[in-house]
């Protein structure tokens, strides 16, 4: 299941799911031409992307049963297909309604993309390469992203608004070629299980999922780590660096570039992290949350505007979050069976992006209060609004990671009724120094 047909699959699938990303990350680096080809305000233009996603999160446990249901081709050809049409609708609009149903087509296309992408992974490899691939996938997906900050801004500052959205829906329709001809659901022979179901059949997978708590302690995983990079990302990112932080539009796309960079690099050690330490995956998330919320307090709380190289390390930090939330769809994995894995995978990815929809809605009615409350001083997008705006993030922080440690505990007992105890993290780090020591003596030379 590692043959190269296997890697085929894998490059066909992470194409559409790259072209997804460029769809889902292109409306952030358009925040300032959209509020005046619009005449939005901060809140309506977070409205944009806050309705995109709300679409994506309420739809991704309907679209985890869909998948199990009729596999990952036929979802993923569907989901370019929505993404394209949303492109063309944003192309040609002029108006907030029109805009947003443009949005709208394309969070719903978004949202049946990664889930049928994530499916295809342990039906195509060996179960010991499933989170490496995982975190490749995740990393691959990055490039989309990158595709935004540069081509697509490229085209949009020289050519204009509706070319640029028209070349997003022209890779839209080359995904639905690739996929149609090229991918396959599974291996020749492998037995279908997601037979035709009811309602309460449909109703019962959920409950399944839902109850078991590591699909739960995924779900938080991902709603802590995932939602400050995208929230800086897809909307506020752009505006807080150029408006905020003063700098012009190449050192903002060195950053931009430099985020993804960062989470390419850094998923395949993540994913080697949770191959040979499983029972230490919550550990991981956890010192990435608290490594966000140290590196946004570093950028707010520092009088002024920060130095370069601050931002650079804020935008390095975010961008650990993408490849650490993979860590709650690994959750996902190990603790359902594999014909439910699309209908965990859809509960999981729920959490982050009902984490970034809130905290871009309240960072857009943040700066608008302050705007009109004067405080602003006339400055929509100024730095002290800034500061006051972002911090919502801690709070949702602070929420996600209580919400780890309660889950972990009902996960770790469950654990422990099976029969596998996880050892407090000092005592395994004594005993892998123990053994490494031990190792060390063995294959030292000793004199005759």
């Amino acid at each position: 299941m590692t043959a190269p047909r296997a890697w085929l699959i894998w490059t066909i699938g992470i194409f559409g799911y790259l072209v997804a990303v460029a769809q889902r990350t292109s409306f952030g680096v358009v925040g300032l031409e959209a509020t005046e080809r619009f005449h939005a305000s901060a809140s309506a233009i977070s409205f944009f992307t806050v309705l995109q996603l709300l679409v994506y999160a309420g739809l991704q446990i309907p679209v985890g049963l869909l998948v199990d249901r009729f596999g990952s081709r036929a979802m993923i050809a569907g989901g370019a297909v929505l993404m394209g049409l949303g492109q063309l609708q944003l192309a040609f609009a002029d108006s907030i309604p029109g805009g947003v149903l443009g949005r709208v087509l394309v969070g719903a296309g978004d949202a049946m993309t990664f889930i049928s992408v994530i499916r295809l992974i342990p039906l195509w490899f060996a179960p010991a390469r499933v989170p490496l691939v995982t975190q490749l996938t995740g990393m691959s997906g990055q490039l989309g992203q990158l595709f935004s900050v540069l081509p697509f801004a490229l085209v949009l500052h020289l050519a204009g608004w509706t070319p640029a959205f028209l070349m997003l829906a022209g890779m839209s329709a080359l995904a639905v070629v690739l996929v149609i001809l090229l991918l396959q659901d599974a291996p020749p022979g492998t037995e279908r299980q997601h037979a035709r179901q009811g309602l309460r059949a449909t109703g019962a997978s959920l409950s399944r999922a839902w109850r078991q708590p590591g699909t739960r302690l995924g779900m938080w995983s991902h709603f802590t780590i995932q939602f400050s990079g995208t929230v800086f990302a897809m909307t506020w990112g752009y505006p807080f660096l150029i408006s905020g932080q003063g700098l012009d539009a190449g050192t903002v796309a060195a950053l931009m570039a430099l985020y993804v960079a960062a989470a390419m690099a850094v998923g395949p050690f993540i994913g080697r992290f949770v191959s040979r330490h499983p029972l230490r995956r919550s550990t991981m998330v956890l010192l990435i949350a608290a490594g966000t919320a140290a590196a946004w307090a570093a950028v707010l709380l520092l009088p002024g505007r920060a130095p370069l190289w601050l931002l650079a390390g804020l935008v390095v930090v975010l961008a650990v979050g993408g490849p650490g939330s993979m860590i709650g769809f690994d959750f996902a994995r190990t603790f359902n069976p594999a014909h439910g894995i699309g209908t965990a995978t859809g509960i999981v990815n729920v959490g982050g992006f009902i984490a970034a929809l809130v905290s871009i809605f309240l960072i857009g009615l943040v700066l608008d209060v302050l705007y009109a409350s004067g405080f602003s001083q006339g400055v929509l997008y100024g730095l002290e609004p800034f500061r006051l705006a972002l911090s919502v993030q801690f709070l949702l922080l602070a929420l996600g990671a209580a919400a780890i440690v309660a889950s972990r505990r009902k996960v770790r007992r469950q654990m422990a009724d099976q029969g596998i105890v996880v050892p407090p993290l000092r005592s395994a780090l004594a005993r892998q120094r123990r053994e490494s020591l031990a190792r060390r003596r063995q294959t030292t030379p000793t004199d005759d």
